[in-house]
């Protein structure tokens, strides 16, 4: 017995997908067919067995069918489409049936069905938080392998409920800013077909799996499995956005689209997601339509992250939170690190960067490529377990073993990497763009050198979390490193330095030395340069003036002798971070800061950021405070840095 009608009469306009309405639902699909027709299911009905609804002729507009069907147990069924004998699930649909339990093989051919009930949920008087790209702290994860781990201690490993877990630690840490890998609904089981005449064998097929995300997918809908058994996923990612928010912490998801999906497609899934899910942000990967995405009303203060939005020029109706996200400062700033010829000129780029109409996403390791600590601890990637003979992943990796290639127990070996770890995180979280970090990059966590573990679902790329006491020294060094940031904007300014002394104060807002202060050196052998930021140009958090800093970066083989530039009367150099200090863990407690009796001249050890605040010093007048009194003629170098006559190039 039919248990529906048709409701001719309802003619009013509705977005394409499922709609609950007063006594029943509305269905709208895109389909170039002859013939188009809703399919509904029972929840334990085979794929076969299932009540037949045609759209009425009458009712389509160019390729899109409407019908608006009424009925009292709608809300029991399941349903998908039909176009011309073909079942095709809703690409508008919110959530999918029978996907809850990840890596199931029979999902890969059983039809995707949508639930005809949506849950509503009650946001109270949440709202995205739009915390300013120079006050974040992002930390990007994956939903599953970031407390799937048995060590992560939360009871609903692998899901929302899972990351929700660890808000305490995030903000233990400093974190405002959560990203978060591909969580729409994709196959993570794929069949691979080998071609005859693939360099890895004869034709064959194979099932694979697809751990990242990244591929065609029902981009419209969370991921069943990382909702949880027998929950709603478009519920359960609700109800973690409102409690990162109330915990002050910013939710970015991270959308692919193949190419193949047209623009108005894309442009409708990413409002959606923000609409819907009161996301602070959506990171675009794969292909997509840049200028429709960048000039879209609904999305004009959402962060909007890409490679790149060249060709989109400012202007009114742009969105003002467009983020660059790319390799660019990865590969510059590791080639520092490593002390490769000819890069203090990319050290002195890419710490000040920060675009005027654009946002700058920096990191030091990112998902695709080595961890942090395997970029000091391999050379090599080690990809073997995926089944690709080593031949997949990049082999950039821009990274050196420290002498040994991975785990290793020489005291000199571990003693340089912990250094080199240090190192990395002050190149990160000193220069002026908005800081990334990898989930675990913090407490050391290792792939084994795998560079690609785009197929790994298992302890290679699960956190660990056993890590975090195995390397707590790394741990509290990168918790105290964020927080001397959130400290001081010199670190972290609205808008890129001027290398001006705009102010009048005496001193630019940023300036560059070299082994002579005030004379900065770029040649092609140079693997030191000193950078000094006056506190006239940035306040602290209680409103007062900030502290001025000369940061010494030695990144040769060798201790290097750096002058100190002279401070006002009253005031002397001490030392807040020196990442040769393993004694003190690379840094000082605030209110310890130690002075050095030079206060002239300092030898930066080998392979060594220095870290000095300029204090009031102890009320004894030293022969270089009264020397500072004295007017000091900037060198030519100088002048010419800070007019910017010397350029540094964007690699």
């Amino acid at each position: 017995m039919r248990q529906y009608e048709i409701d001719n009469s309802d003619r009013k306009a509705y977005p394409l997908g499922l709609t609950n309405i007063k006594g029943g639902i509305h269905v709208s699909v895109a389909a170039a067919a002859k013939s188009c027709s809703l399919l509904l299911f029972m929840p334990s009905a085979a794929d076969d067995d299932f009540i037949r609804i045609p759209f009425p002729q009458d009712r389509r507009v160019g390729n899109v069918w409407s019908m608006t069907v009424l009925g009292k147990d709608l809300g029991h069924y399941e349903y998908a489409f039909e176009a011309d004998g073909k079942p095709f699930p809703d690409p508008y649909g919110r959530s999918f049936a029978g996907r809850e339990q990840w890596g199931e093989k029979s999902q890969a051919s059983r039809l995707l069905r949508s639930p005809v009930h949506q849950e509503d949920f009650n946001w109270e008087e949440d709202c995205a938080l739009h915390i300013p790209y120079e006050n974040c702290i992002v930390y990007r994860a994956h939903v599953r392998g970031f407390t799937k781990h048995t060590s992560s201690g939360v009871r609903d490993k692998g899901t929302f409920r899972g990351i929700a877990g660890k808000i305490p630690y995030m903000k233990e840490l400093g974190i405002t800013t959560l990203e978060l890998m591909p969580v729409a609904e994709f196959p993570e089981v794929v069949v691979s077909r080998h071609a005859a005449g693939h360099p890895y064998g004869e034709q064959k097929t194979e099932e694979k799996l697809n751990y990242w995300g990244y591929g065609a997918a029902l981009n419209c809908a969370p991921k069943a499995s990382y909702g949880g058994r027998k929950r709603n996923p478009s519920i359960e990612l609700k109800r973690l956005v409102k409690e990162l928010h109330r915990a002050g912490i910013e939710l970015v998801v991270e959308l692919y689209f193949t190419g193949q999906e047209a623009p108005v497609y894309v442009l409708e899934v990413v409002r959606r997601w923000v609409r819907e899910y009161h996301l602070d942000g959506v990171h675009l990967t794969g292909s997509f339509p840049l200028q429709l995405l960048a000039s879209d009303p609904y999305l004009v203060d959402t962060k909007l992250w890409a490679s790149s939005w060249e060709g989109v020029k400012p202007g009114p109706g742009i969105c003002s939170a467009l983020g660059e996200y790319n390799d660019g400062f990865l590969v510059d700033m590791r080639r520092v690190l490593k002390g490769d010829e000819g890069q203090m000129n990319s050290l002195a780029f890419r710490s000040r960067r920060r675009p005027v109409n654009c946002g700058v996403i920096n990191y030091m390791a990112g998902s695709n490529g080595f961890t942090l600590m395997d970029m000091v601890s391999y050379e090599q990637k080690h990809n073997e377990e995926n089944g690709e003979n080593n031949q997949d992943g990049t082999d950039y990796n821009y990274s050196w073993n420290c002498g040994a290639e991975g785990p290793v127990r020489k005291k000199k070996i571990t003693a340089l990497r912990k250094r080199q770890l240090r190192n990395s995180v002050l190149l990160l979280l000193l220069s002026q763009g908005t800081p990334m970090f990898l989930a675990g990059d913090e407490f050391g966590n290792s792939q084994n050198g795998n560079n690609n573990a785009y197929c790994q679902d298992n302890i290679i790329s699960w956190l660990n979390w056993n890590q975090l006491s195995t390397h707590q020294d790394l741990f509290d060094f990168v918790k105290t490193a964020i927080a001397f940031r959130k400290e001081h904007s010199v670190f972290h300014m609205a808008a890129e330095p001027r290398m001006m002394d705009y102010l009048s104060c005496g001193s630019p807002d940023v300036s560059y030395h070299g082994v002579k202060a005030w004379v900065p050196e770029f040649d092609h052998f140079r693997r030191q340069l000193g950078i000094m930021y006056c506190g006239d140009y940035g306040k602290k958090p209680d409103g007062t003036k900030d502290d001025t800093f000369f940061v010494a970066y030695n990144m040769h083989w060798e201790p290097h002798e750096f002058a100190l530039p002279h401070l006002r009367r009253g005031m002397s150099w001490h030392i807040v971070f020196d990442t040769s200090d393993s004694e003190n863990n690379g840094y000082y407690a605030q209110g310890q800061e130690p002075a050095p009796k030079n206060q002239r001249q300092i030898v930066v050890p080998a392979r060594s950021i220095l870290v000095f605040v300029g204090k009031k010093s102890d009320g004894r007048e030293r022969k270089e405070d009264r020397m500072a009194e004295k007017p000091v003629q900037k060198p030519k170098e100088q002048t010419q840095a800070l007019s910017g006559e010397y350029t540094v190039e964007e690699v």
